[in-house]
């Protein structure tokens, strides 16, 4: 039995070493065991592209109705301090006048 460590990417057992890099043949991985693991995390990006991240600030760039609330969510509101999570809106925050709300990426850009 081999001591190769399982493929990061797949967990697959079969992998294998090709000079530096370790190898994974069922999924195509490669990554090299002398440099520290990079936890993907989530990949949330803006209307633009843009990749976010926790604690990023944010622009809405249109205006959008909020339930329960008499005023809509107007272009340009700045969010600070946003938080990212998994599911269909993947940025919770706080916004000032409307307290704490879950935004969809595809309604901001980074600010």
């Amino acid at each position: 039995m081999s001591d190769l460590p399982t493929c990061p990417a797949c967990g697959g057992q079969y992998t294998y070493i090709d000079g530096a890099m370790h190898l994974c043949p069922e999924c195509g991985h490669e990554w090299n065991p002398a440099e520290p693991a990079v936890d993907a995390g989530l990949d949330v990006r803006d209307a633009n592209g843009q990749r976010l991240q926790d604690g990023d600030s944010v622009t809405v760039i249109k205006d959008l109705k909020v339930k329960g609330a008499s005023a809509a969510l107007k272009v340009g509101t700045k969010v600070k301090n946003i938080r990212l999570v998994d599911g269909d809106h993947n940025i919770d925050c706080k916004i000032d006048g409307f307290g704490a709300m879950k935004l969809k990426s595809e309604f901001v850009r980074k600010a």
